[in-house]
């Protein structure tokens, strides 16, 4: 049974969660500015709250006396949602597959139907920071790198295809005050996702993670800048091949929809922690057209025609596409592959349209 509910959760009249015994999984986001208070505690003052569920690094500690708090990743194991009745669910995506929030929603939708549960699920919704655009190629949930969707349209897609059958409610975005009086990166969904500006570059930059390069963790512009100790060399890049800047554009790096300043930075924990790092920080020029995957599939190749010291060892966990692994190491020309990756946004396109539940829908830029 699936219901799209446009009354705020604590309206809600049904049985299991006015009598049952009920669960919430959420992370920091889940205060409320109407009540002042954590969803959490909200539901603590009714008595029947048993159970809390934190992403790991979310919250710390027991959240409310004689309430059992779990810290989980990205499993939930069928015997920690035993005795519950419901199971509430308030979460700010990111809009990007590579979110332990993604992976922690589709893990928990396939233990629910694989155990033939009868859990009644609330999922509060949230606007997605991301917004509709998309990015990239299908993996193997089959979300794109970037899917423009929300987080209760991802759980209307995995509850669908899943075949699942336990009560599931999305609970609108524009339902919750939260939603309409905080923007979604007010309250940071996680330490490095910290502002506007992080969601133009997210899709991109977080495929470094699975490099050797930083993206600035532990610096105050996750994201937006990376660099390593190695890549020193790279200043005088531009002079040696007749170009003017980084931002020329004969540069094979360089982009019309943004500045790419040279820079150092020294993160303060991370990879090269306490280590001068050289490289480079992405200024994203406001209403210009931007595919942060594209561009950072081009800065990936990059490093690796001109850098030896560059490795690639964990990308294909992020990438989770054969086609563009060989184009980062050199195996494919880009014409080749943004025609691939064109043709897997259009896909996704057509695809995502049975999800939505807003009335605008996902879009690629051309």
């Amino acid at each position: 049974m699936f219901s799209f509910r446009t009354t705020p959760l604590l309206e809600q009249e049904d049985r299991v969660l006015r009598k049952g015994r009920v669960g919430v999984l959420c992370n920091q986001v889940a205060w409320h500015p109407d009540t002042g208070e954590y969803l959490f505690e909200t539901l603590a003052r009714r008595g029947n709250l048993v159970r809390i569920f934190t992403p790991e690094h979310a919250l710390y500690g027991p959240m409310v006396p004689g309430v059992e708090t779990l810290e989980v990743e990205t499993v939930i194991e069928t015997e920690q949602l035993a005795g519950l009745d419901a199971l509430v669910i308030e979460l700010q995506d990111v809009g990007s597959r590579y979110s332990n929030y993604t992976t922690l929603l589709y893990n928990l939708f396939k233990r629910l139907k694989n155990d033939d549960s009868e859990l009644s699920v609330f999922l509060i919704d949230r606007i997605n920071p991301c917004g509709r655009q998309i990015e990239g190629t299908l993996g193997i949930i089959g979300l794109p790198h970037r899917h423009g969707l929300t987080l209760g349209e991802v759980a209307n897609m995995f509850y669908s295809e899943l075949g699942a059958r336990f009560p599931l409610h999305i609970i609108a975005a524009g339902a919750e005050a939260v939603n309409r009086e905080l923007m979604a990166w007010t309250i940071p969904p996680f330490s490095d996702f910290s502002g506007l500006f992080t969601s133009n570059f997210y899709s991109g930059q977080c495929l470094w993670m699975g490099t050797n390069v930083s993206y600035g963790h532990g610096t105050n512009r996750p994201f937006e800048q990376f660099g390593a100790p190695w890549m020193e060399p790279l200043f005088d890049y531009p002079a040696q091949h007749g170009l003017q800047g980084w931002n020329d554009p004969a540069c094979p790096v360089a982009h019309p929809g943004l500045h790419i300043r040279w820079t150092r930075f020294e993160p303060s924990y991370g990879i090269y922690s306490g280590q001068v790092c050289f490289g480079f920080q992405l200024m994203f020029i406001p209403g210009a057209a931007y595919h942060a995957l594209n561009h950072a599939l081009q800065w990936l190749r990059f490093l690796h025609d001109n850098c030896p010291e560059f490795t690639v060892e964990n990308l294909n966990r992020y990438l989770e596409d054969a086609t563009l692994m060989n184009y980062v190491q050199g195996r494919l020309e880009w014409d080749d592959t943004r025609e691939y990756i064109k043709a897997e946004e259009q896909k996704w396109m057509r695809k995502s349209k049975k999800y939505t539940l807003y009335g605008d829908e996902p879009y690629r830029i051309k």
